[in-house]
């Protein structure tokens, strides 16, 4: 959605009624104070709003502070309360004084600026190439040389309910929580950090065999006939919120710690491919707009946690190629990429904008096909119905826009899932190397873009028939490694000087005779 149209749908809101002009603007937290700007004339008092809270529950939220404004005003009070973080908190400004009416002064505005908060000031790293896998076999994603590596991690197993004693704990607003230290010890950060990589966590919500840990960990809407048993965050209740933060908080400490004591991971994207919400997000049968509401709550709570621990780590939407089509053409269990970006673009800018960026996932149009080169449907326009990496320049176009830009700057782009299928034909095997041949030149050549970690490191039995691995499987296993596929060779000679060496086989398989033919404009 363009500016205009954000400008346009405030001043619908407004002839609405639904919230006066002016109110907050601006939240600053530092290390001990929150300091509002607060817009507007006469008498006001602050309330604080819990994040999934609305202007409804202002009436009984608790007035943190009061002032007279006089056009813009700063408005200043301790960030904590008896030992409470208010730093995940909402802020509404309400007019006071005898006769007022407690109607809203503006929409609730969240802390969009943090000064001395943070523990650690670690610079991001520079990374020597963006050749990225997610990682099955650590050892052998060393040897391949793996720059980025992504791992999937369970937040429904990281929880102790039981609070055994052996097990980590973690001190929030007052409160112990207790977090699973064989789970957390067998995510193997801290060696692929030593080998060099830097480290992506795909935070993801499985059904579990404990109710408990569901009704707090899973969103309440989730459906158990939704495929994949893969569910949206709880951030819309009181104690999935603060079990979830908790959650958050702790993993941030636990891998942005500055003696990297248990490695570091600098990336942490949030949840999977939520614009097709039904089968990888599940929050049940949900519109566009309702699953961006959700989904922009928890990615903030998610980006203050971790901004509580580093001032440079980030956080990530995680997105599938459907750009302009809705994949299986239900609303209700889909929605296109590019609106759920606008709509959390527009969300996140009348609520407070912060620095969320984007885990792209550009598979071929037909995830059995892998001559991406081909693709029918990734066409050269910006609302191209899907978006793969025969027109992935497209995508960073499209974040570049002003209204898109976050306090000027475009979000980052990592692709951090896909793949290319190799069948049982005598060229399969080529045709998955060539095809990964292609779309490394392509990212490589691309700014804005700082990883494609390829998926997967072994062919996987339940992925629904597809081969995406550097590795065939043994025939009777889940993922068993049995033997390396051609793509293992290029795969680790992508970032070395042995590279076009490696890649030449490709050039006429792709019907190109070299590899500047595969850049945006040629």
């Amino acid at each position: 959605m363009n500016l205009p149209r954000i400008l346009l749908l405030a001043g619908l809101l407004l002839a609405r009624g639904m919230f006066a002009a002016g109110g907050v603007t601006h939240v600053l937290a530092t290390a001990d104070e929150i300091i509002l700007t607060v817009q507007g004339s006469g008498a006001v008092q602050i309330v604080e709003l819990a994040p999934y809270e609305t202007i409804s529950h202002a009436g009984q939220a608790p007035c943190v502070a009061s002032a007279m404004l006089a056009a813009e005003t700063r408005v200043a009070f301790p960030r904590f309360a008896a030992g409470r973080d208010r730093i995940y908190s909402g802020f509404l400004a309400q007019p006071a004084g005898p006769g007022r009416e407690p109607a809203a002064l503006g929409g609730i505005f969240f802390v969009d600026e943090m000064r001395g908060v943070s523990k650690s000031d670690e610079p991001f790293p520079v990374v020597a190439s963006k050749k990225g896998l997610q990682v099955q076999m650590v050892d052998d994603a060393i040897a391949l040389g793996v720059k980025h590596a992504a791992l999937n991690f369970n937040v429904a197993a990281m929880f102790d309910l039981a609070r055994g004693t052996n097990n980590y704990v973690w001190r929030m607003d007052g409160q112990d929580y207790y977090f699973n230290r064989r789970m957390i010890d067998s995510v193997p950060v801290k060696k692929l950090t030593d080998a060099g990589a830097t480290v992506t966590l795909i935070l993801l919500a499985y059904q579990s065999r404990n109710p408990l840990i569901d009704r707090l960990v899973l969103h309440p809407r989730a459906v158990t006939n939704a495929p994949n048993h893969i569910a949206a965050f709880n951030t819309s209740t009181p104690d999935g919120l603060r079990y979830f933060k908790a959650g958050m908080e702790f993993l941030a400490d636990h891998y942005l710690r500055p003696d990297r004591k248990y490695g570091r991971a600098v990336n942490f994207i949030v949840g999977n491919e939520v614009n097709a919400h039904w089968f990888w997000y599940n929050l049940g049968p949900a519109a566009m707009e309702t699953v961006a509401e959700d989904y922009l709550r928890t990615v903030r709570v998610v980006h203050t946690a971790v901004r509580k621990s580093s001032s440079t780590a980030r956080v990530y939407l995680s997105l599938d190629h459907h750009w302009n089509i809705v994949y299986t053409g239900n609303p209700q269990r889909a929605c296109t990429g590019q609106a759920l970006v606008d709509e959390m673009n527009r969300r996140s800018k009348l609520g407070g904008d912060f620095d969320w960026h984007i885990a792209f996932h550009p598979y071929p149009e037909n995830l059995f096909k892998p001559r991406v080169w081909l693709d029918r449907t990734a066409t050269n326009s910006v609302n191209s119905p899907r978006i793969t990496f025969k027109n992935l320049e497209q995508l960073t176009r499209y974040l570049r826009q002003p209204e898109l830009l976050c306090q000027g700057v475009p979000r980052r782009v990592i692709l951090s899932e896909q793949g290319f299928h190799s069948d049982a034909t005598p060229q399969g095997e080529e045709l998955q190397a060539a095809a990964y041949c292609y779309a490394s030149w392509k990212t490589d050549h691309l700014d804005g873009i700082d990883s494609f970690i390829l998926h997967r490191h072994v062919d996987h039995k339940m992925e629904g028939g597809l081969n995406l691995g550097l590795w065939t499987r043994q025939t009777n296993s889940i993922a068993t490694p049995l033997a390396k596929k051609k793509i293992y060779e290029v795969f680790k000679a992508a970032d070395t000087p042995g590279r076009n060496r490696a890649f030449a086989f490709a050039l006429p398989l792709i019907g190109i005779t070299n590899w500047s033919q595969v850049l945006p404009g040629k």
